[in-house]
């Protein structure tokens, strides 16, 4: 029996599953990093270390050992199936028979990153940047198409000492394919494990980044690169988080103005383009947004879309959503792409609430296509 056991990030997420089969294994196999981190769990065991670049050679052993009747664990960080050993234990056990194999999964590095930046994670990928089995080629395809249909990205091993080129083509890349605001988190464990390194900064400053300064970037670092909806959150402590959000449906009435304002706006009775007539326009500061304010959606019809991705916030304490900062629902090319699905929704002003969930897609959908520089 071979138990293909994930240890997690660190000593604090190992799974109770995993501890188990630690428990019931009579050998224990893996990297000497790895079995080093949890010496003291498999005291009393026959513990076999083997050097980075040995997984080949680990793999025949824990074979071996299975064949001799003993109970066997081969170590993998985080999750095994997650760039570890289970993808190549698979491959090697079927050249023999009566060998069973039983996966037990870890905390992967994207999770356990995730949950130290926030909540960044919706629809991901996860791209490993080492070219020792892969082509660079086909590592560049990978981010490529990840970058333009907007996926979160994770990405493991982003550089070694003797490793510069991928990370260089990934900078590249992302500046080619997304927008330079584009938010990017770096989670380092190189130094302590159990409290890693934390920066969130846009792909302006990313691209900034020395390939040679390890301080953030090195083999125990996870990048995690948000999408156009991801923003960042200042929490009343001043804690930092990398946020996505799902797009979830926030119930509120309909104001009085808002609700004059559509049954205007579905007769075609409002103005559109910049209304400089109205007594409060520019109803945005300026300074934060174009020179001229379209005001074809006067009211917004997502509101309140509680989603900070395009600037609103809620003021704390009040259950208020402010659209103060928000200038995206005022620019020319949004209010192009609203205006030609809105008609399929929106028929009478009662939908802004009963079709709240189609207008937020719409939103989500709108915000893909004039946020990002993808052509």
């Amino acid at each position: 029996m071979i138990n293909i056991i994930g240890i997690g990030p660190n000593r604090e997420n190992i799974t109770i599953s995993a501890l188990k089969a630690l428990e019931e294994s009579d050998v224990i196999i893996g990297y000497k990093k790895y079995i080093d981190s949890i010496s003291d769990l498999i005291e009393g065991k026959e513990v076999i270390r083997k050097g980075m670049g040995d997984e080949i050679s680990r793999g025949e052993l824990a074979i071996a050992k299975s064949l001799e009747g003993k109970k066997v664990a081969i170590i993998s960080s985080g999750d095994p199936g997650v760039y570890g050993m289970a993808n190549l234990m698979f491959q090697l056990i079927s050249k023999y028979k009566g060998i069973d194999v039983k996966v037990f999964p870890g905390v992967s590095a994207v999770n356990f990153a995730a949950d130290i930046l926030g909540a960044p994670l919706h629809d991901f990928a996860v791209i490993s940047l080492s070219d020792i089995l892969t082509p660079l080629c086909e590592i560049e395809k990978k981010i490529e198409y990840a970058a333009k249909a907007d996926f979160i990205i994770a990405i493991y091993n982003p550089i070694s000492k003797t490793r510069k080129e991928p990370f260089k083509r990934f900078k590249e890349i992302l500046k080619e394919t997304k927008d330079s605001k584009t938010l990017i988190g770096i989670v380092n464990s190189k130094e302590d494990p159990n409290n890693p390194k934390k920066l969130i900064i846009t792909l302006e400053d990313f691209e900034n980044i020395d390939e040679n300064d390890e301080n953030y970037i090195n083999m125990s670092t996870t990048l995690i690169v948000g999408n156009s909806l991801t923003y960042l959150d200042v929490d009343s402590n001043g804690n930092s988080y990398l946020i996505t959000p799902r797009g979830y449906v926030i119930k509120s009435d309909i104001h009085s103005l808002s609700e004059q304002f559509y049954t205007k706006f579905l007769k075609g009775e409002t103005p559109s383009g910049p209304n400089k007539k109205c007594e409060y326009y520019p109803c945005h500061n300026e300074s934060q947004c174009c020179d001229a304010q379209c005001c074809d959606f006067c009211y917004c019809p997502f509101y309140p879309c509680g989603d900070s991705s395009t600037g609103g916030k809620w003021i704390k304490d009040k259950n208020v959503w402010s659209c103060q900062d928000c200038m995206w629902i005022h620019n020319e090319k949004t209010i192009q792409c609203i205006k030609e699905k809105l008609s399929d929704i929106l028929e009478k002003p009662e939908d802004l609430i009963l079709k709240k969930k189609q207008l937020l897609k719409l939103r989500r959908a709108c915000i893909l296509e004039t946020k990002n520089n993808i052509t």
